[in-house]
């Protein structure tokens, strides 16, 4: 057995990060387009192996436009540990009939009563995590 205290630090299994990834709804989306980098606050659900969320016109639909490589990170932490996980991938906008009635009948929340009427689709091409024991 490892003792947490010498190596406070664990990678996560992908299997482990995706259990984590299912048990939160909100996460931190980023984007970059023209150097630069923004940090958006998305709820999503996980839809065979990819995350959908919705969005408004705007900032992060432009930029997912301009270059679809995008980062979700969700994290938590207590008095004794913690854990943060990160997906890359790529994010696409759904725009046929058939994908949009799809997402449309996932259960996604919504963090804020606002108009979001556009679905995107993140497809990961990397999931890693890390669980922290604190000192």
């Amino acid at each position: 057995m490892t003792d947490d205290t010498t190596h406070p630090v664990k990678e996560l299994s992908e299997q482990e990060c995706w259990d984590l990834l299912a048990a939160h709804e909100v996460g931190r989306l980023a984007t970059t387009a023209g150097g630069v980098i923004d940090i958006f606050p998305i709820t999503y659900v996980i839809d065979r192996e990819t995350f959908v969320f919705r969005t408004g016109p705007g900032t992060k639909l432009v930029e997912l436009t301009i270059n679809d490589q995008v980062a979700l990170e969700i994290d938590h932490y207590d008095e004794s540990s913690g854990y943060s996980v990160i997906v890359h991938g790529r994010a696409e906008q759904l725009d046929s009939m058939g994908d949009i009635d799809a997402a449309a009948a996932l259960p996604l929340t919504s963090l804020f009563p606002t108009d979001r009427p556009r679905f995107v689709r993140i497809t990961p091409t990397s999931i890693t995590g890390r669980r922290f024991t604190r000192q």
